[in-house]
């Protein structure tokens, strides 16, 4: 929001796109009514929605016309570029955009994007971030990179075609090799009711249905919605007679319904990749309170992270099922009262 706070940028009377919207005091300072904000991840959605702002799923769908887009793009290159590009298209004749990355996160490749794609303006750095911004869009975007970029994001087969998947879903061109230990220790005899939190694009989910035929159904929780919908998709090819709820949901903040079993590969990280522990003990007393007595949870985590204590107070027996590669599986009871 300088370069508006500044003056060298007006903001506009016309609509307004805001690409990987997340709340902020700087939002502050402008009137927001003619704002639409997309946000595919749940917690910044929610903040987004809590301070009264408009929130969809999909800013492309009404096929409106911006006079101003502005961006956050993320730290994976091909998912940057091809939201750069939607923002480009977003954006009425004589429309701008306006992108900001954190240093850290690849603000000069970013910038130099932006550049190639449509040409730049103007740009600032300050609080170790960087924000850049187009020229009035009209005859001076690079056609051809505009339709290459759209594309980078685009769904794709991975494994063999097993699963589909797209860049800037966690682990997303190959399966995680601390999901695949985990899946080595799943036991056969898991079933009933059961949920997987933080299920990505589906492998863990996928696999439980393929090895535990007493599974009767199964909830997948997850943040992204753009994972989510790669679940949605990967699973629908099980032969599973299992029914299947697939949850836009922040774990962190409780679980609406009680379990027999719960697996997961929780986050332990930002989006932004900063360490957050904090997170994955989260996941661990949500899962505790979500078990039925004598519930078990099946969990897989960097062997560095402190959940120890997070296990033990929550749960009336705790093992290690098994170590490789700098990970480790946890299999946990919930006590019998």
């Amino acid at each position: 929001m300088l370069p508006f706070a500044q003056g060298q940028l007006a903001w506009p009377t016309g609509p307004i796109a805001f690409l990987r919207a997340r709340d902020g005091a700087a939002l502050r300072q402008f009137p927001l009514s003619q704002l639409v904000c997309e946000q595919s991840f749940r917690p910044d959605a929610e903040l987004l929605e809590h301070a009264g702002l408009n929130v969809v799923a999909d800013a492309v769908a009404d096929a409106a016309r911006h006079a101003l887009v502005l961006v956050l793009p993320p730290r994976q290159r091909e998912e940057a570029r091809a939201l750069l590009a939607r923002a480009v298209r977003l954006a009425s004749p004589g429309g701008i955009v306006v992108a900001a990355m954190t240093n850290n996160e690849g603000a000069k490749s970013g910038e130099a994007d932006l550049k190639q794609l449509a040409g730049l303006a103007g740009t600032l750095t300050k609080f170790h971030c960087r924000t850049f911004w187009t020229r009035p869009l009209d005859d001076g975007i690079d056609t051809a990179l505009l339709e290459k970029w759209t594309s980078l994001d685009a769904p794709r087969r991975i494994e063999g075609g097993r699963f589909l998947s797209r860049p800037g879903v966690f682990a997303w061109n190959r399966i995680d090799p601390a999901s695949a230990l985990l899946v080595e220790h799943l036991p056969s005899d898991i079933a009933g009711h059961g949920a997987d939190l933080g299920a990505g694009y589906g492998y863990l989910s996928s696999e439980l249905l393929a090895r535990c035929a007493g599974i009767t159904a199964l909830d997948l929780y997850e943040a992204e919605a753009r994972a989510l919908e790669l679940a949605r998709t990967n699973l629908a090819a099980s032969t599973s007679s299992a029914t299947r709820e697939f949850l836009w949901h922040d774990v962190t903040r409780g679980l609406p319904t009680r379990y027999d079993f719960i697996v997961s590969n929780p986050p332990f990280h930002t989006q932004s990749r900063a360490d957050r522990p904090d997170i994955g003990q989260r996941f661990i007393s949500v899962a505790a309170e979500a078990l039925k007595p004598g519930g078990r949870l099946w969990l897989v985590a960097n062997r560095h992270l402190p959940y120890e204590q997070t296990l033990n107070d929550s749960f009336g027996d705790v093992r290690v099922a098994g170590e490789r590669d700098g990970f480790k599986v946890i299999a946990a009871i919930k006590a019998r009262r």
